[in-house]
């Protein structure tokens, strides 16, 4: 099961409460994979189709909670590459007309399907908890959401320009940061931004999701965070042994001409130090010394010792 699957599935089983609420979700399923058709004179038919049965129940739990009907439920395999059922609710010939005006599709009971309002009717959203329950229905009508493993992404795919931009302003109603592009004979409204996507989660109320999510997203944070330190410390490491080998070939140089003893203490000292710990950085080089010396310091004396092993080869011809 995909997680966009166990997202809409986890939303189906929330708790049906106002009516208003209720009807604002109802709204936005109609809008996003609802089929109407004309059946006669001022007569309609309303069919609900999707491939996710849990939300195929909450739209029958919905009609009834509303309407105190029964709808029809039919199950279809589909006959593509991929077989899959597909879910029909059907609603009652007698409560069409009604769900017709109560989602504000229709203005009174004098049906014009050349006059029906494809976007968000603003007194189905007046209230922040019908806010939520639109785009909670929104989502589950035409929305989807990847796996986290891989990517963030949330998309609602509209064929109704109207409904793609009020859908991208209601959202961003919670500052989202929504946004809305065509896509051939389509609009899609998504969001791409992780914490962006949980703060949506948090509104349509999807919490297990959520958590899902903010699991992933801690995981992946702590696992870049690992490679930051050992890519760091991996370069810190090579710039070490590539440094300790020029110092090295440096103090070999002034080994080869009978120079090293002729050096000062200081820097004597410190040429033996390196020649018997290759591998040592330079901190742990000063704490060696006695007295201690610190970074900068052996750093400064190595710089010298380099100096001197140049001026040899310079003048002996060999750069």
């Amino acid at each position: 099961m995909t997680f966009s699957s166990k997202c809409k599935n986890e939303i189906s089983r929330l708790n049906l409460e106002k009516r208003c609420c209720t009807i604002a979700e109802l709204s936005a399923l109609i809008r996003t994979t609802g089929y109407i058709s004309i059946k006669g004179y001022n007569k309609f038919e309303i069919e609900f189709v999707m491939e996710n049965a849990a939300v195929a129940r909450r739209i029958f739990k919905m009609i009834k909670y509303l309407y105190n009907t029964n709808s029809e439920i039919t199950v279809k395999k589909t006959n593509r590459l991929k077989k899959h059922n597909n879910y029909s609710v059907k609603v009652n010939e007698e409560d069409v007309k009604k769900l017709l005006i109560d989602t504000k599709l229709s203005k009174d009971s004098n049906i014009n399907i050349l006059k029906f309002n494809y976007g968000i009717p603003k007194s189905l959203v007046k209230d922040s908890c019908c806010i939520r329950a639109y785009i909670r229905g929104a989502f589950l009508g035409c929305g989807s959401i990847s796996d986290p493993e891989k990517s963030y992404h949330v998309e609602f795919v509209s064929n109704r320009q109207k409904h793609c931009y009020d859908l991208e302003a209601l959202i961003n109603k919670y500052d989202l940061g929504a946004k809305s592009i065509a896509r051939k004979e389509l609009y899609i409204t998504y969001l791409k931004d992780s914490e962006k996507i949980v703060d949506l989660l948090n509104v349509m109320g999807a919490y297990n999701s959520l958590l899902s999510i903010e699991n992933i997203r801690a995981i992946k944070e702590t696992r870049n965070n690992v490679n930051r330190v050992v890519n760091c410390e991996t370069a810190n490491l090579g710039k070490i042994v590539d440094t300790s080998i020029r110092q090295k070939n440096s103090i070999m140089i002034l080994q080869k001409y009978n120079v090293i003893n002729k050096l000062p203490e200081g820097l004597r000292e410190l040429a033996y130090l390196r020649l018997d710990n290759e591998d040592a950085s330079l901190k742990e080089l000063g704490e060696m010394l006695i007295p201690p010396l610190g970074k900068s310091g052996v750093n400064h004396r190595l710089k010298k010792i380099e100096k001197i092993a140049e001026e040899i080869l310079i003048r002996e011809g060999k750069i």
